[in-house]
């Protein structure tokens, strides 16, 4: 009997111990306690970003909280570095994002970075553009020998010469270097397309060309907003057609039609303007409705019509020659002028005709009369069938009278002097 209550006070001890090593092997060490205080600390890793609190600023450095067992510092060279709105963020108090560029430096401080926080965030948005398809609205910020330097935040983004708009290329590029094709560029508008992003190679690439129906529409849009009638603004020739040219102006193209290029008569705007070249335009005309813009580049000029019919009267006989017959009447250029004026069919002949080839010609030099003068329209009427009506025979003889006493004045010569 004592035998057995010894052996199971043994096995109650035995027991006992076996627990107790079982429970011990079971408790967590000292480096699961610290690993797991880690954890709890969420200590920050090497380029990952994080949002902290500013907790102090000096000259030496910005002191971030983000959550850590001490603050992170900031290098006040590289806050020096920063553009002044970025540097306008931060404030005592204010929620930040910075990218973590070391846990630990040799002086055992934790090293944080706004900059590359920056850029971080604008990787992001090049790679949302991409993944959104949409638009990025920038600035040509330089160029190389292969296209267009467009930044995006802290990003510099490539235009390739192939995605920049066949426009801005008729408009401001040509040459054989790449100061001749981009340099005009630099500073204008432009929006684009990001078409690859690849963050670990830094390789970001922007399209135009993909951009380019939406980018219309923006910049139409804006400009139509802006202007007002009767504004005076600078612009580049972007194309030439046989109606008129397209002029762009902060990235949308009004037109300029034919009658509105030049005093002068022209057939076809190369004339007087070639693409690329820089013009001042009026703003004659705004259709918001078709988003049409009507332009002038003659309004800004001085009229030169007055000037060239000033010695010119009704009634007056000039010598003229046929330029061109139509349904109504013919073309005359007054001799030696670039001033033309019409013979309206009704003004050919006493009798009645159908077309103006029944009694002209092209190139006919013929005596005319000038029977209307309209400066308001830039009109001259002339007339074949009034050559010798009787109704200007006073008019007629007061002029050739006039002619001769010209004639005779200019005739005369000044007396010599006798040099006795």
């Amino acid at each position: 009997m004592e035998q057995e209550q010894e052996l199971l006070t043994e096995n109650e001890t035995e027991s006992s111990h076996t627990q107790q090593m079982e429970e011990t092997e079971n408790q967590p060490s000292m480096a699961d306690l610290l690993a797991q205080e880690e954890v709890n600390l969420d200590l920050p890793r090497q380029g990952e970003i994080r949002t902290g609190v500013v907790v102090g600023i000096n000259d030496d450095e910005v002191l971030v909280s983000i959550g850590a067992k001490s603050e992170g510092i900031i290098p006040g060279k590289e806050i020096s570095q920063l553009d002044p709105e970025e540097r306008e963020q931060i404030e005592l108090g204010k929620e930040l994002a910075v990218f973590v560029v070391s846990p630990e430096d040799s002086n055992g401080n934790l090293v944080l970075s706004r900059a590359k926080a920056i850029e971080e965030e604008d990787w992001s948005q090049a790679e949302n553009l991409v993944a959104s398809n949409q638009i990025h609205e920038g600035t040509i910020a330089g160029y190389n020998k292969g296209g267009l330097i467009v930044k995006m935040g802290r990003l510099r983004g490539f235009v390739p010469a192939s995605q920049v708009s066949p426009s801005r290329r008729m408009a401001y590029g040509g040459g054989n270097t790449p100061d001749q094709r981009w340099a005009k560029m630099t500073g204008q508008p432009i929006i684009v397309k990001a078409i690859e992003v690849d963050r670990e190679r830094r390789r970001l690439i922007f399209s135009e060309m993909a951009a380019l129906q939406e980018s219309r529409e923006i910049f139409k849009d804006r400009l139509l907003e802006e202007i007002k009638e009767g504004d005076v603004l600078s612009g580049r020739v972007t194309s030439l057609a046989d109606f008129g040219a397209f002029v762009n102006i902060n990235g949308a193209d009004g037109l300029v039609h034919m009658t509105e290029i030049s005093w002068e008569h022209i057939t076809h705007p190369s004339q007087v303007l070639k693409v690329g070249q820089e013009v001042k335009v009026k703003v004659i005309n705004i259709d918001e409705a078709n988003k049409r813009i009507g332009l002038s580049i003659r309004q800004l000029q001085s009229d030169p019509w007055p000037a060239k019919v000033s010695t010119y009267r009704e009634g007056q006989l000039i010598q003229a020659k046929i330029v061109r017959l139509a349904k109504f009447g013919a073309f005359a250029r007054i001799e030696n002028t670039d001033l033309e004026g019409l013979i309206h069919i009704s003004e050919l002949s006493d009798q009645r005709i159908e077309h103006p080839k029944e009694v002209l010609k092209d190139g006919d030099v013929l005596t005319l009369r000038v029977i209307k003068i309209d400066p308001d329209n830039h009109r001259i009427g002339l007339s074949l069938r009034k050559v010798h009506s009787l109704a200007y025979a006073d008019l007629d003889l007061k002029m050739a009278l006039a002619g001769n006493e010209t004639t005779e004045s200019s005739d005369e010569q000044p007396a010599e002097t006798d040099p006795a």
